[in-house]
């Protein structure tokens, strides 16, 4: 018989369970007795200590200098510092300070003195953040004069020449000075902002900002709309309950950074990002398709050189197709901002090879479409074209069958004009 060998089982680590949610509440601190206010403050400072990192406290130790007139002036010094040099019991005296904890409870101080083996009196907690913040000021003056040394050593070398890229960037940095700027004045007026206070797509163009400058800009302010769509959308318990335990942190911490903005609010200020969003996007669209085609097509040119049409419109944030895709194309969607019109083209004749036949497809004459099914093409008057129109976008050829039918108006013949007031939305070939 085989002797058996009992493998032992591999025990599961022991994870602690985060508390970052149960920050203490000090409202009615100062009331305490002595005994009550030292419990509290010896578990909100082991709170900190066990919750949070010195990245936490080192936000925590700059919110607090911002608010004080004595070190306010040292923010942007002590910002050199790294993480590692805010130790717990600064950052946590630092936060429970700007939460309205007192900075000294007579009742505690004697309880202090009744205590057996206390040794000295009890201060003011500001004379302890003061001591060592004096501390984190020399190192930060260090670190600045070894930064100025590096820079002037650096400045002695022969200067590299920027890249393309870094031109780009930094040209995109002063065209959105002025969006910050207005971005920036929701702080004071947050639910009275008017999102559309400023004229972006006309900035835009004042600056000469190109499809390149537009993405570089559109990525310096993804970040914060992320953030704010996920505190405007927050997600309900059924849904953070299936979250792990990361995510449902993330989104905590979301809810806790923005709490002292009202829900309105936030709503404008993502609205006014989104509307930043749009223009940025029509330049990109715009740039598509004026973009000169690497091989050039005479007969095509030639064909739109005189029609007339809206190559973008900022107040529903349009930006035309190039107009040459319309020849030979199956059908064309057009949108008339001042009539409010959106309209589809049908071809008479269609090209199922697609292989540009002549005769087949739509076509262009002077300023008019022709080829086009008279009896077929139609357009409607479309309510909220805001909400509408970026469905046609993206849409497919089901869902481009059904829009016009679902659209509660009256059928119009279209008559093949186009005009400087219609944007070409968009061709199917």
């Amino acid at each position: 018989m085989g002797i058996g060998i009992k493998i032992p089982k591999k025990k599961k680590p022991v994870r602690r369970v985060s508390n970052k949610g149960g920050e203490p509440n000090y409202e009615g601190a100062a009331d305490l007795t002595g005994e009550q206010y030292g419990r509290l403050r010896t578990s909100a400072m082991d709170f900190y200590r066990m919750e949070f990192k010195p990245s936490d406290f080192k936000l925590w130790v700059l919110a607090y200098c911002k608010e004080s007139t004595k070190w306010k002036d040292k923010v942007d010094v002590l910002k050199k510092l790294p993480d590692h040099e805010f130790r717990s019991s600064l950052g946590g005296s630092c936060r429970m300070a700007t939460k309205g904890f007192p900075d000294f409870h007579e009742g505690y101080a004697k309880h202090w003195l009744g205590l057996a083996g206390t040794m000295g009196e009890i201060k003011p907690t500001s004379d302890f953040i003061n001591k060592y913040l004096k501390e984190l000021e020399v190192k930060a003056d260090e670190v600045v004069s070894d930064l100025k040394e590096k820079a002037e050593i650096e400045a002695k070398k022969e200067k590299k020449k920027p890249t393309i890229q870094e031109r780009i960037y930094a040209q995109a940095c002063l065209m959105s000075e002025e969006i910050d700027i207005w971005l920036d004045s929701w702080c004071e007026t947050q639910e009275k902002f008017d999102k559309k206070g400023m004229d972006i797509g006309k900035h835009l163009r004042k600056v000469g900002c190109t499809q390149a400058h537009a993405r570089k800009i559109k990525d310096f302010y993804i970040g914060e709309i992320e953030e704010l769509d996920n505190v405007v959308n927050f997600p309900s318990k059924a849904q953070l309950a299936k979250m792990n335990e990361y995510d449902q942190e993330t989104y905590q911490q979301y809810k806790e950074a923005y709490s002292c903005y009202s829900t309105k609010a936030l709503k404008i200020k993502l609205e006014a990002f989104r509307n930043l969003m749009g223009s940025l996007e029509v330049v990109v669209e715009t740039a598509k398709a004026t973009r000169k085609p690497r091989k050039r097509i005479i007969n095509k040119e030639k064909l739109v050189a005189k029609l007339k049409y809206a190559k973008q419109d900022d107040k529903f944030n349009l930006a035309s197709i190039n107009p040459q895709e319309i020849i030979y194309a199956s059908e064309l969607w057009v949108f008339n901002v001042k009539t409010r019109k959106i309209g589809r083209y049908l071809a008479q004749n269609l090209d199922p090879m697609r292989q540009g036949r002549e005769g087949s497809g739509l076509s262009v004459k002077g300023t008019t479409i022709i080829g086009f099914n008279e009896e077929k093409s139609i357009q409607k008057t479309i309510r909220k074209p805001e909400e509408k129109l970026p469905e046609i976008k993206g849409a497919g050829t089901r869902k481009l069958n059904k829009f016009l039918d679902e659209i509660n108006a009256v059928d119009i013949k279209l008559n093949g004009r186009i005009n400087p007031d219609t944007v070409l939305l968009k061709v199917v070939q």
